[in-house]
């Protein structure tokens, strides 16, 4: 078949290339506490946008440095006067953009699920960014924080953060089963659907398509580093040029690499591979995926790239319902 990247029983086996920080799990295990001890503030506000079946929210909350996070909440109409708690879903979107419309998360709602989508901070929706850094912020988020000489800085770091205080917040509404809670997203989506999975036991389920923020150093030796990873390039060629600092950089990277998190899930997971995708390739999926150590699938697209997957939402549904 083609490929844009290794054959298929190589991908089983990859272990990834990008290394791990020596301090990566007392820096989550810091993280988490941080989160843990942040009083979220949560509120609900009826949105402008309605729906037969529905009731729709502005929810918004408190994450790390006093950002107000927003989300879009959606649950069946009359939950919250029942007695049946619901299985809930939490969704996250593609680099650069935002939570999406109310409407496409509607076909959910009318399945029972309540549903909260995440805006992540810096990106095409309503939460605030005010993390504040020092050094190069220029052109992407994987980069922002790098240069600070606080770790913690990281964006990513904070946005993997605020998927753990929006799982609490959305576990603590009297209508959530907090016993049926899922995540899912493709890409950037895919890849904090598995942090998510990562940073909160309480996540049963969890589906993620083509994940994103994967073994970094990967995506770069194999000159794949463009749009979406194009700061990986574009960072060397202006700020280190020779690679001086090659080491240091990858290892920094390594705190916001998916596939450290990955171990940590005890989630069902089910993942969404295309083998063609030229944007997040393959074998940075499997350093991820062969991590796992969790009741895990794969449902394999041999001939599709970084683009819609046709019946993968008939795969989803069952799964999700199966919570």
């Amino acid at each position: 078949m083609p490929m844009v990247d290794k054959p298929m029983p190589e991908l089983l086996r990859y272990e990834g290339r990008s290394p791990k920080p020596k301090d990566f799990d007392a820096y989550w295990d810091a993280g988490l506490a941080e989160a843990a001890a942040i009083d979220p503030k949560p509120e609900l506000k009826p949105a402008a946008f309605q729906a037969p079946g529905a009731e729709c929210f502005e929810l918004r909350f408190t994450g790390t440095f006093g950002a107000r996070v927003h989300a879009k909440y959606l649950r069946p109409r009359g939950a919250a006067e029942d007695v049946k708690k619901r299985p809930t879903l939490l969704l996250f979107h593609g680099y650069s953009g935002s939570s999406g419309s109310w409407f496409e998360h509607l076909s959910w709602v009318g399945q029972g699920f309540c549903v909260a989508a995440l805006d992540c901070r810096g990106q095409g929706g309503q939460s605030q960014d005010t993390g504040t850094v020092t050094g190069n912020t220029l052109r992407g988020h994987i980069i922002r924080g790098l240069d600070d000489p606080d770790p913690k800085k990281m964006l990513y770091r904070n946005i993997f953060l605020d998927t753990a205080i929006l799982a609490r917040v959305v576990a603590g509404f009297k209508e959530v089963d907090p016993n049926r809670l899922g995540a899912t997203g493709g890409s950037q989506g895919g890849a904090l659907t598995l942090v998510c999975a990562a940073l909160v036991p309480a996540i049963k389920r969890a589906a993620s398509t083509y994940p994103f923020l994967c073994d970094y150093r990967r995506v770069w030796e194999m000159d794949m580093a463009e749009r979406a990873y194009e700061e990986l390039k574009m960072y060397f060629r202006l700020f280190d040029p020779r690679h001086e600092r090659e080491e240091q950089i990858f290892e920094r990277l390594g705190y916001i690499d998916v596939q450290w998190l990955a171990p940590r899930i005890k989630a069902e997971v089910l993942m969404a591979v295309s083998l063609m995708d030229n944007v997040c390739p393959p074998s940075t999926q499997f350093a991820a995926y062969n991590k796992i150590t969790a009741k895990k699938s794969l449902v394999v697209y041999p001939d599709f790239g970084h683009e819609a997957l046709p019946g993968l939402a008939e795969k989803y549904l069952p799964f999700f319902l199966g919570m």
